[in-house]
């Protein structure tokens, strides 16, 4: 007995604007794509430290084009960047630590993300003060 061969077609799951669906999935691209400036301002700085290492000429010609409007712009991009990424990270921390207890009660999510913050603050403020200490 011969059957008709049917034919099916496979489905096949479309993925174009896959990421819009669901704000979850912007927010998490966004701050995954902020990766790349991280990994830019490295390469900058690694190309400083060769520039360094090459000799007074080579510093000094890194440090003319640091300040150069493209540089500038870039840098802004990047800081801009690495906001994003750090506050993302600060974000993220309380849903990664283990569960804190402190006199018997759970340290609230919030609590942890901004003594992050804090922290950062305090850092920064300690280190633009020996910055400027050591003018």
């Amino acid at each position: 007995m011969n059957r008709p061969s049917t034919v099916r077609k496979a489905y096949i799951r479309p993925m174009q604007g896959w990421w819009r669906r669901d704000p979850f999935f912007m927010s998490y691209m966004i701050r995954e794509a902020t990766a790349i400036a991280v990994l830019v301002y490295a390469v900058v700085l690694c190309v400083g430290v060769v520039r360094l290492s090459q000799g007074e000429a080579a510093w000094s010609g890194w440090l003319a084009a640091l300040g150069s409007p493209g540089s500038i712009l870039l840098h802004l991009v990047l800081l801009v960047c690495m906001v994003v990424h750090a506050k993302s990270w600060f974000d993220i921390m309380p849903k990664t630590m283990p569960i804190m207890f402190i006199g018997g009660k759970r340290v609230e999510a919030s609590a942890i993300t901004r003594s992050g913050y804090a922290a950062v603050v305090v850092v920064t403020v300690l280190v633009l003060l020996l910055v400027w200490g050591l003018r």
